[in-house]
C-alpha cells in the first residue's frame, strides 16, 4: 500500500514542531499506540494543543462530564 503523505498532511492536525511522523498515519498510530496514547487527529483543536495524548485526556475532551477515577 502506498502512503499518501502529501494528502494526509492537508488534514493532519498535529502541531508538534518537526514531528517526523506528520502525514505518515501508520507510523503515527504505531508510535502513539506503543506509548499508550492516541494521535492528534483524535482530539479537539484545544485538547491537541496541550500535547497530552493520553487516553484519559481524550475521554475528558470528548466526554467532559465523564468522571475518570
Amino acid at each position: 500500500m502506498e502512503c499518501k503523505r502529501e494528502r494526509n498532511l492537508r488534514n493532519c492536525p498535529c502541531t508538534w514542531p518537526d514531528c517526523p511522523r506528520k502525514g505518515i498515519c501508520c507510523e503515527c498510530l504505531s508510535y502513539h499506540r506503543a506509548h499508550n496514547e492516541l494521535p492528534a487527529c483524535f482530539f479537539s483543536k484545544e485538547a491537541e494543543k496541550t500535547y497530552d495524548r493520553s487516553v484519559e485526556n481524550f475521554l475528558q475532551d470528548k466526554f467532559p462530564n465523564l468522571r475518570i477515577k
